[in-house]
This record gives structure tokens, C-alpha cells and sequence, in this order.
């Protein structure tokens, strides 16, 4: 264990020397993690921000491209052999149809190269050439990012933790009854295992349904071949003090603390570790929607998610960081062409309160963040209409299932988010004064000129802030 501690930190430091080596002195590569909580809208954001990092036409607010300075941008071989490639190609010909489809989720880690050759500015800027500068964009499932929180959690801690939560959620006292109705003292019985853990997944399922956003473990609804084995089969427990060894709740402790050894410290140390920037996008609408419970659990998803950021909180971590870390954190509350533009201000102060605890604890570990209301593909229009003497400021799209046209107003978002905040902190079931609506859209088919990527809301605000600097 220490020998094999020993190895990766010497193995990490050695990559980031050689990274910054190889940033000085052949061409730099910036390493975009992008991830998002459930229905956030992943794979449409990491296909449109390459469609716009290759047409710019709809880029102003990039300021390289502005100044006209990225002279051309091109797709290459990823550096990471043992990596799946993000199906870029595809996924834009699922919203370049004749009939455009949301391309299909990913679910598991992908990767692809972006390189821009970039005209420098400044004073250098008559004395070199244009240089190339790689994106490494990393996409991978907000389910593992989840798991973050769990590294410097015991069992007895996360048990204590999600019982807490599942008491509030659809189907969680059913599971919280089966927890407690087992004798966790007596041995471990391969099926009562098997039906504890099947239990509390479709508990996470339901809940992911019900749109809240703590679901972990994350591996538990993104299995892949690790299906069926001893290490995704426990569940949270009543904690219990000396139980026996070979018992049931010694069994489920063991598995927890091997799914965090073999499952989660192998991907950040593999992959997280080497992150430069990060988006973490969020269906802020989607929360709201679902009501206060929803908001409040994903604040806190969030607070515990970026608290293991901060400097010496995670002994893991520190060790496998080095002194390496994220530069800058963008949250970005997705969707917003859902809400007519008047309302934007609304849904970015909303999402900046939201985030506040994880911003914190982010900056406190020296990280730049910025919460942003964006739309990576816009699918909707905008219109003025009248409904029972009232004007109201509404979007117009094609209803996705349907495919009929349809007018929409989501309700008015308060001025003040405190107004949301403080009644879900409160515990409060419902919203007293509102009922805010969500409906889901189909992507509009796609018309645009000659070096324009796909229509968007503030996808060239969002590429200025996360790579902006090193352009």
C-alpha cells in the first residue's frame, strides 16, 4: 500500500514536470474536463463548443477570434490511446438531421484533440509565428464526479449521510425500511446483499427521476462491466457500533472502502489529476422545477463535491495533486433557451447563489470560477404574446415526442434568489408563491451560413473564461 502510494506520487510528479516541459517548449495543451450532473446536456455542449471552436462565425465574445487571431482550428488524433474517442461526428449529425435528434448520451469516459493555430499578440507578437495550441477535452459522466465526496468519507459516515436523504425522496422509505429491517449482525448472506443493494439503486434511479442530484455511488446507475460485482453490491446501513466480523454490515463496510480503492482513486488519479480547467453543468430549471428538496440537495451536492478542493481536505488528493490544480471552475446553469433572454440575469444569480458554498471552498483552494446561464444549442425562438390580459414574454419551439410547435412560459423567476434558497434550506415541500414549469424541447433544425457553428446562448462567454487566458 505505501510502496504503491509512493509510486503514483512519484509517477504524478514526474507527468507534471514533463507537462509544463513540454508547455514551454513544443506546442501547449490545455486539459478541458467537462462533466454534468443528470440531464444537464453534455454531449450537446461538448459537440456545439467544438462546432464553434472550428466555425466561429457565432463566437464574438471569444476574444482571439474577435481580434482575429485563431487562424484555423482541426481535429486530431487524441494523445490517450486507451481512451474512447468522443463521436463528435456523430453526435453533430444528430442535430444536423433533416430531422434533428438529441444525440444519445455518453456513458463512460471520452476524449478528443482540438488544435488552434493561434497568431500571437503583444510585443512578441512580430517576432514569432503562429503557434498551436492543443484542447484536450475529457468528457465524462457527473455520476463519477460524485464520488469525489466519498474518498474522505468512512461507511459509517456515508451511511449516516444517504439515509438522511433517502428520507426525503420517492422511493427512499422503502429502502430505509428494508435497511432497518435487517439483523446487519448476522453473517453475510450473498442474497440479502444482492437485494439491499438492487433496493437502494432503484432508490438512486427513482430519485435521479425526481430530479435530485446526489445519486452515489455514481458507478451504481453507470455499472458498464462492472455489473454484478462484489464491489457495487452494499447499501447504506444504520451504523452500528463493534459489529461482528464476517457480519452482514462489516461486509457492506468492506465493499464500500474497496469501490473507493478500485473504482474511484484509479480514475482521478488516471484522469482527474491532470485536469486544467473544468465545466460542471447543471439543470439549475430542472431543480427548481422539481421543487425546494431538489434545490437544496444539489447545493449541497455541490458544496461536498468542491470540498475536496480544498487544501488538505482529502489526504488522497493532495498527495496525487502536487501543487497541480484546477485553474478555473465554470458552472453553468444549462438550458437557457428555455426562459425568454429578459430572464437570463434571473437564472445566472440564481445559479451564482446556488453555487455559493462550492464557489467558496473552490476559491479558498485558489481556483477562478464564474456561473454562467448558457444554452450550448439553442432550440428555441423568441415571442411576445397576450394570454388573459396579461403580456408575456415566452419561447417557441417544437415539443420533443410530438413535434408540434408550442408556445411556453415557465413561470417568473424571483429577482431575489433568496426567495428559492432560503424556503428549500427550510425544508419546505413546495413552492408557496410560484410553480415554475419545465418542458422539454426538441433541438430546432439547424440553419446556418458558411462558418457558423450551431445557434447558442453564451457558449463564446463560457470558451473566453475557461480558455481565454491561454490564447
Amino acid at each position: 500500500m505505501v510502496i504503491g502510494t509512493i509510486a503514483d506520487t512519484l509517477t504524478r510528479s514526474v507527468e507534471n514536470v514533463t507537462g509544463a516541459l513540454s508547455e514551454t517548449f513544443v506546442e501547449p495543451t490545455i486539459r478541458l474536463g467537462v462533466t454534468g450532473l443528470s440531464r444537464a446536456g453534455k454531449t450537446v455542449f461538448i459537440t456545439s463548443l467544438i462546432a464553434n471552436l472550428m466555425d466561429r462565425g457565432r463566437m464574438p465574445q471569444l476574444l482571439a477570434e474577435s481580434e482575429n487571431r485563431i487562424l484555423t482550428a482541426f481535429l486530431q488524433p487524441q494523445p490517450d490511446d486507451t481512451i474512447p474517442r468522443f463521436d463528435y461526428e456523430a453526435h453533430l449529425a444528430a442535430l444536423s438531421a433533416r430531422e434533428p435528434r438529441w444525440p444519445d448520451s455518453t456513458r463512460a469516459i471520452s476524449e478528443l484533440r482540438l488544435s488552434m493555430k493561434i497568431r500571437p499578440n503583444g510585443l512578441l507578437a512580430g517576432l514569432q509565428g503562429p503557434r498551436v495550441i492543443h484542447l484536450d477535452i475529457v468528457d465524462y459522466p457527473g455520476e463519477w464526479l460524485l464520488d469525489l465526496g466519498l474518498l474522505d468519507k468512512s461507511y459509517t459516515d456515508w451511511s449516516r449521510d444517504m439515509l438522511e436523504r433517502l428520507a426525503l425522496r420517492p422511493d427512499g422509505p422503502d429502502f430505509i425500511a428494508m435497511a432497518q429491517a435487517e439483523d446487519a449482525t448476522q453473517p453475510i448472506d450473498e442474497t440479502r446483499a444482492k437485494g439491499l443493494a438492487a433496493q437502494y439503486t432503484a432508490a438512486l434511479d427513482a430519485a435521479r427521476e425526481a430530479g435530485f442530484s446526489d445519486c452515489s455511488p455514481g458507478r451504481f446507475l453507470l455499472p458498464g462491466d462492472l455489473a454484478g460485482s462484489p464491489v457495487l453490491t452494499f447499501a447504506p446501513l444504520p451504523p452500528l457500533d463493534n459489529a461482528p466480523r464476517r457480519s452482514l454490515w462489516r461486509e457492506m463496510e468492506r465493499r464500500f472502502e474497496a469501490y473507493k480503492a478500485r473504482v474511484v482513486k484509479p480514475f482521478f488519479r488516471d484522469h482527474f489529476s491532470r485536469i486544467d480547467r473544468q465545466v460542471v453543468l447543471v439543470d439549475a430549471l430542472g431543480a427548481i422545477h422539481a421543487g425546494p428538496r431538489a434545490v437544496e440537495d444539489l447545493r449541497q451536492t455541490m458544496a461536498d463535491i468542491l470540498g475536496a478542493f480544498r487544501p488538505g481536505a482529502n489526504a488522497f488528493l493532495s498527495k496525487l495533486l502536487l501543487g497541480k490544480r484546477v485553474e478555473k471552475i465554470l458552472f453553468a446553469a444549462t438550458k437557457a433557451d428555455h426562459l425568454h433572454h429578459t430572464q437570463h440575469p434571473r437564472l445566472a444569480a440564481i445559479m451564482d447563489a446556488l453555487m455559493r458554498d462550492a464557489r467558496d471552498r473552490a476559491r479558498f483552494a485558489g481556483a477562478e470560477t464564474q456561473a454562467l446561464a448558457l444554452a450550448a444549442y439553442r432550440a428555441t425562438t423568441e415571442e411576445r404574446m397576450t394570454h388573459e390580459g396579461r403580456t408575456l414574454d415566452v419561447v417557441r419551439g417544437t415539443l420533443l415526442g410530438s413535434g408540434k410547435q408550442a408556445a411556453f412560459y415557465p413561470g417568473e423567476l424571483p429577482e431575489d434568489p433568496a426567495h428559492l434558497l432560503t424556503p428549500a434550506r427550510n425544508g419546505a415541500e413546495r413552492w408557496l408563491d410560484a410553480d415554475y414549469q419545465v418542458m422539454r424541447f426538441a433541438p430546432a433544425r439547424l440553419s446556418r451560413k458558411p462558418g457558423e457553428g450551431p445557434p447558442h446562448i453564451r457558449l463564446d462567454r463560457a470558451a473566453q473564461f475557461l480558455i481565454g487566458d491561454r490564447l
